[in-house]
């Protein structure tokens, strides 16, 4: 039994899935990005997990949302600004689904 290497299948797959992997988490930082601009920070609750992993408390939580509203407010961006980085935002977001889900159909359909 000879077993032959394709090295041109291997280099194509393998420079694919680096750059799709470097666009899907440029556009995901780039939407974070422009939802922050837009006054719209994520703000995650605690949650439970292992010793292993630092959570905040429910107090660092509720210091974070504040300090998140307060400088929302205090955006020096018009209306139209915030409305056109949160559009934007989301088209960035929808790229990196666009992304994942054409990646899941290369794997399970073709």
């Amino acid at each position: 039994m000879n077993v032959v290497i394709e090295w041109d299948a291997f280099v194509q797959v393998f420079v694919a899935a680096i750059i799709g992997a470097s666009l899907v988490v440029a556009f995901y930082a780039l939407g974070l990005r422009l939802l922050v601009r837009a006054g719209r920070s994520p703000v995650v609750t605690p949650a439970a997990f292992t010793d292993a992993i630092t959570v905040i408390s429910d107090k660092e939580a509720r210091r974070a949302a504040k300090a998140s509203a307060k400088a929302a407010k205090k955006s020096p961006l018009t209306a139209g600004q915030k409305r056109l980085s949160l559009t934007g935002a989301y088209a960035a977001f929808g790229v990196c689904t666009l992304a994942v889900l054409g990646g899941l159909y290369l794997i399970v359909i073709h």
